[in-house]
């Protein structure tokens, strides 16, 4: 198969899909792999490090997806780059469909087969290609939040409170932290009441591949104390404040109503050599077994990859992004495509 890895465009994005580690893995299965000259640059991998490893490096991204079959990337792809796709070719990246219909629309008129590393499944009904980024998210979210905050009185210890819906979670949070910080249910009086008295508010929901829910309306920002700093880790799905919306390493934070929001949508971008490698790492399986079978028999052997599926030949075909965009959702018969192919 013929891989392609374009340069990432979107602000201050500096990760990068392949490492020279998996182009050379994917090398020595015998596919082809074309590179967009300075695309690891910013996560510290020269092009010289890609040709080393048998990767073809050229001088723009129209060349990668004119040559691909396959295109992998990191972030979504942004409008040019959804131009260049071409039906029947295979994209593989974060996509966050449900907030953005734009995308959604050209993804579908392009006819290309499209799948999320966010909606791919494992096992343990967790989200493998997510929860790197999650992890490089939440160490961040802390630091951000603090120095979004920007106390001139630093040095005063931090009482934290954790809130979830999942029982086994918090048991789990209670066992590992102990008495270190407090936990407790996720209750909209509980939200709430927390909210109001709370200097820093890290919002982390996650429905898988829909948009996220808000946690904190318009109105709700008077009832927190002024200058309160509103972390959005949930930006990439539309956010979990009804007040967020997406900003930049460049242009992180801008203030609503007295409360700070920083809702940079590629948070882990801030650390692009740590969080490549660590996505590199979960992705490079399903990029091989992709590259290796083609995407139905891929699928067809592993329905966690399956699940990843977002849009194939001009359809919708993931259903919580059909429910939030109000589009018709088809899911592919895989059986009757490996005849057809």
């Amino acid at each position: 198969m013929k891989v392609g890895c374009p340069k990432e465009i979107k602000a201050q994005e500096f990760r990068v899909g392949l490492t020279p580690a998996a182009v050379n893995e994917l090398v020595r299965r015998g596919h082809f792999v074309t590179i967009e000259t300075n695309a690891g640059q910013g996560a510290g991998f020269v092009d010289s490090d890609y040709e080393k490893e048998g990767a073809d490096i050229v001088g723009s991204a129209k060349e990668v997806f004119d040559k691909a079959d396959m295109i992998v990337k990191v972030k979504e792809p942004q409008a040019i780059e959804r131009k260049m796709l071409k039906s029947g070719q295979l994209l593989f990246t974060y996509l966050h469909l449900a907030p953005d219909p734009e995308q959604t629309h050209d993804l579908i008129e392009s006819g290309c087969t499209a799948i999320a590393y966010e909606t791919v499944t494992d096992v343990n009904g967790g989200l493998p290609l997510l929860a790197p980024m999650s992890e490089v998210a939440g160490r961040l979210a802390p630091q951000m939040g603090a120095w979004t905050l920007q106390k001139a009185n630093g040095g005063r210890g931090a009482d934290v409170t954790v809130l979830d819906k999942s029982l086994s979670r918090l048991r789990y949070i209670d066992d590992v932290f102990g008495h270190l910080f407090k936990n407790g249910y996720a209750s909209q009086k509980a939200t709430a009441e927390l909210a109001s008295q709370a200097d820093l508010i890290i919002g982390a929901v996650l429905v898988a591949g829909a948009e996220a829910p808000k946690l904190i309306s318009k109105e709700q920002l008077s009832t927190l104390q002024p200058g309160t700093a509103l972390v959005d880790v949930a930006i990439d799905q539309g956010g979990c404040f009804e007040t967020s919306h997406a900003t930049t390493h460049a242009d992180p934070i801008y203030e609503i109503d007295g409360i700070m929001h920083y809702c940079v949508a590629n948070m882990p971008g801030a650390v692009a050599r740590t969080s490549t490698l660590a996505l590199g790492n979960a992705t490079l399986p399903f990029i091989i077994s992709l590259a290796d079978k083609g995407w139905i028999k891929a699928c067809s052997d592993n329905p966690h990859l399956f699940n990843g599926l977002n849009v194939h030949d001009g359809k919708l075909t993931y259903f919580a992004v059909g429910e939030a965009l109000g589009i018709e959702t088809v899911k592919p018969d895989l059986k009757a495509l490996s005849i057809l192919h």
